[in-house]
């Protein structure tokens, strides 16, 4: 087979296949690169010495059965017998659910995540959008800190059971995306910059040197990220993407990186047949990122939306550090402006920033489905000191509330596993860093990150601590606890009538109508005939709807329909989702 790997800054360069070792000959119609052919198949190993160093792991390596550092595989891709017949799922009118391999199930493979996929279709949810895959030192880890961009994590099960994953989801209705880091390699086991200008100094960010997007050497730099994407998307048939932190992809390039990610993946879903998608974790407010490009915006199809968040956070919690402090001062107005604007910040002054920021959210020209909205995330909870997540502090009423504000808003619902039972394990911050030197920086760096705001160390759990990723594993047994069984129908119920009621599907967001009572603490949402009313305080609330005839289509508590007066009295702590009738 033909072996090839860009290295332009070599003056020889070696292939090490199957125990036999060969130069390579430079690509005469490609600058840079190298080409050889060697005898192999799938699963031999192999890898390249540059210059005569040590032998590395192929930057387009496939699999990694020896993890980061170990020599590469060969897959053939064209060998897994595809079961399920899969024209796509697109993205408008979905109901994501965030799941990460390691700690869905106590085993933490995909394979053993393919058996509860079940549990999801039942649930009603449209796709699984799975944290990343790529591989890392050690077995456990939340995945942001992988190498190998086109590998998947071998304790994982490798290629093959994403393939499997990914077959059965289909089989049952769900389509799949996939976390994808482009905008940082973890800090072990990155080999990249031995074969060619992968990262540039010209922009630094939060991991050190930036991607090089725009420096000598970007074409190939960016050819690579694409190619990646674009294998995922091909090779094992997932449907969509998300894109870590794209605010950090620093380009100062006339075509932006995401403009031709973008589109690129609209070719290959032409050449598909089936819909493909981009969703964009970014915190810049700017929804140029989310307009076509035909109307001058980069043309990714959705992204989360934090604001949101906040301020259903601020607004549940009361919690106001950080940045919930611009979204603490008047958390239910904030939570009201951000489900008829979309943004909160859309322009304002951000006090957590000290600027304004943002821009307004032209709800003319782009769907509100674009955005996605959540109450809960792997960020949400798992940068929290502990992990906790919403139901270790609320009240199941309240709990109730925030599922029925995020899977009836304008917005693309998303869960984080475990949600939809009010699962009462956390989700923390854990690592399994192979080196010595770093998994004590971490650790360090953890414990110093939290101390700074008022948590005791010894609070903060060693993320190096196997016990710290076992923790965080959900409890498949809870759901038939009577608690959590009421959640989870409830769950079920508001995804159903998502699904089923045409108005909560509407992606007019200027057609959203919103009234509140901060001193009262209700809010009731307007989405055509459907009217959606919680009550955050612990008294009973009189919530004036404006309509005398409506049919219940379902509550949390049991509730009259509105009189000849035209409220609601809704009991405390709970929420109504009623339609005119």
């Amino acid at each position: 087979m033909r072996f090839e790997v860009w290295a332009p800054q070599a003056d020889l360069m070696t292939l090490h296949c199957a125990g036999v070792t060969s130069a390579l000959d430079r690509d005469p119609e490609r600058a840079g690169w190298w080409t050889g052919d060697a005898d192999a198949q799938d699963g031999t190993r192999y890898g390249f010495s540059v210059d005569d160093g040590p032998v590395l792991p192929d930057p387009r390596s496939l699999r990694q059965p020896d993890g980061p550092d170990g020599l590469s595989a060969v897959v053939d891709q064209g060998r897994y017998p595809w079961r399920a017949e899969w024209t796509g799922r697109a993205l408008p009118g979905a109901v994501l659910y965030e799941l990460h391999v390691g700690t869905y199930t106590p085993e933490g493979t995909l394979d053993a995540a393919a058996e509860r996929l079940g549990h999801l279709a039942e649930l009603g949810v449209t796709h699984v959008e799975l944290m990343p895959l790529c591989p890392f030192p050690g077995r456990h880890g939340w995945g942001y800190e992988g190498v190998s961009l086109w590998a998947v994590h071998e304790p994982y099960g490798g290629p093959e059971a994403l393939k499997r994953f990914v077959d059965r989801a289909h089989e049952l209705g769900l389509g799949v995306v996939l976390d994808v880091v482009h905008n940082h390699l973890g800090p072990s086991g990155n080999h990249l910059p031995a074969f060619g200008p992968y990262f540039t100094d010209t922009h630094q960010t939060p991991w050190g040197s930036a991607v090089n997007l725009d420096a000598p050497g970007s074409d190939e730099v960016r050819a690579y990220l694409v190619g990646s994407a674009l294998a995922w998307l091909r090779d094992y048939r997932i449907d969509g993407l998300r894109l870590d932190a794209v605010h950090a992809l620093r380009d100062t390039r006339a075509l932006h990186f995401l403009e031709e990610l973008s589109t690129a993946v609209d070719a290959l879903a032409g050449d598909l047949g089936r819909p493909l998608f981009l969703i964009a974790e970014s915190d810049l407010n700017d929804p140029r990122l989310i307009t076509s490009r035909e109307e001058g915006g980069l043309g990714l199809h959705a992204q989360w939306n934090d604001d949101f968040h906040h301020a259903l956070h601020t607004t549940l919690t009361g919690e106001t550090q950080g940045y919930y402090a611009d979204f603490g001062r008047a958390p239910l107005a904030a939570l009201g402006k951000t489900l008829t604007s979309g943004y909160f910040h859309n322009g304002t002054y951000s006090s957590f920033r000290g600027r304004h920021h943002g821009r307004p959210f032209d709800r003319a020209r782009v769907s509100a489905q674009r955005l996605l909205g959540y109450a809960q995330t792997h960020d949400q909870i798992g940068n929290r000191a502990q992990g906790d997540r919403l139901s270790a502090s609320l009240s199941p009423g309240l709990l109730a509330c925030a599922a029925a504000l995020t899977l009836t808003a304008p917005f693309t619902p998303m869960l984080f596993m475990g949600e939809e039972w009010a699962a009462g394990t956390p989700w923390q911050f854990f690592t399994d860093h192979t080196d010595p030197e770093l998994a004590e920086a971490v650790r360090r760096g953890r414990r110093r990150e939290f101390a700074a705001h008022g948590w005791a160390e010894e609070d903060v759990p060693d993320p190096q601590d196997p016990a710290t990723r076992d923790r965080s594993c959900l409890d498949w047994s809870e759901p038939e606890a009577p608690a959590h069984a009421r959640v989870l129908a409830w769950y079920r119920e508001l995804i159903a009538l998502r699904h089923g009621q045409a108005d909560l599907s509407d992606p007019d967001l200027a057609a959203v109508r919103v009234a509140l009572d901060p001193g009262a603490r209700w809010l009731a949402v307007r989405r055509g005939d459907v009217r959606v009313a919680v009550n955050l305080s612990k008294d009973p609330a009189a919530i004036p709807l404006g309509i005398r005839r409506a049919r219940i289509l379902a509550s949390w508590d049991p509730v009259e329909a509105p009189g000849a007066d035209g409220l609601l009295n809704v009991p405390g702590e709970s929420c109504v989702v009623l339609t005119q009738a």
